[in-house]
């Protein structure tokens, strides 16, 4: 009972601490190693990856923890500060900001493509390389890094009063986004989970390439028919995810099932609140539109 606590609380700690971790840790593993080898889900926590420690945001969540709270406090405070103020004209910079994330997603996409499928990855089982290579590590932490900045999308909303856009749905994705990647960088960087930043910088090509055409005014309105059709492409990467990882958590592959645990939970949960979105965006207003329209009456002719 008190190893279980006690690797709990180097757990814990190590995501405070790495350093206390290090050697507090190899005391405890060294007495408790065959008790060890039956939490198979907790094992992968223990272990970092060597080639990511040291860069931006990842050695500690300290960092990123605080730009959580920061955006927490931006969400509450933001739109009572704008509230007796009028909308921020914020037009060159979302012109400029979302063509920028179009190019960094169709760079990431690439690098995604070069260091996985085109280097050979299995598409259906592949351990992370802990080798000094760190071409595929490179790539994950810009996504994980992509993500802090995609943080700003929430604060153009509340600059430009669009208040109805920060629903349960936008807040959740992108607050846990970040953490999420976070523990991806610092412990399985590459592997499993490259398909993940493959499809989606794909899916934010296409998204910001919409929301960079709506940026440039009304006029571009008639060529943006396809809105619809961009979140039932978010919803088809969450159903791949979905099926891969699944697939992988019960498939005999040499990849964490911790990850897999919280990558099948975390897709689950995007699934059920897009779903819910599109359904009342799309299915519910149609619905109305249609019985709203005036019904053509047919009278017969009499000759």
């Amino acid at each position: 009972m008190w190893f279980k606590t006690e690797l709990w609380i180097i757990i814990i700690l190590s995501l405070l601490d790495p350093f206390w971790c290090s050697v507090r840790s190899t005391v405890v593993i060294a007495r408790h190693l065959p008790a060890i080898s039956r939490f198979p889900l907790i094992v992968p926590l223990l272990r970092l990856d060597k080639r990511t420690d040291d860069w931006l945001l990842v050695h500690s969540p300290v960092p990123i923890s605080c730009i959580f709270f920061c955006y927490l406090i931006i969400i509450w405070v933001g739109p009572k500060l704008m509230a007796k103020r009028e909308p921020v004209n914020l037009k060159p910079v979302l012109i400029v900001y979302n063509f920028a994330m179009v190019c960094l997603s169709a760079y990431m996409f690439y690098e995604f493509t070069a260091s996985s499928w085109l280097a050979g990855y299995s598409l259906l089982c592949q351990p992370v390389d802990y080798s000094h290579s760190s071409l595929m590590a490179r790539v994950c932490w810009w996504f994980y890094f992509s993500k802090v900045i995609e943080l700003s999308d929430t604060i153009f909303f509340i600059l430009r009063k669009k208040n109805s856009q920060l629903t349960f749905l936008h807040v959740y994705h992108h607050a846990t986004m970040i953490f999420n990647w976070w523990a991806g960088v610092k412990y399985v960087a590459g592997g499993q989970s490259f398909l993940i930043g493959l499809i989606n910088s794909l899916v934010h090509v296409v998204m910001y390439l919409y929301y960079g055409l709506a940026a440039l005014g009304p006029n571009m309105a008639k060529y943006l028919w396809w809105k619809r059709y961009l979140t039932s492409l978010q919803l088809l990467q969450f159903f791949i995810v979905t099926i891969h990882t699944a697939y992988n958590l019960f498939a005999d592959c040499d990849f964490p099932d911790s990850m897999n645990v919280v990558v099948l939970a975390y897709s689950l949960s995007l699934i059920a609140l897009f779903s819910n979105f599109y359904y009342r965006s799309y299915l519910v207003k149609q619905g109305r539109e249609n019985s709203a329209r005036p019904q053509r009456k047919y009278t017969k002719k009499v000759a």
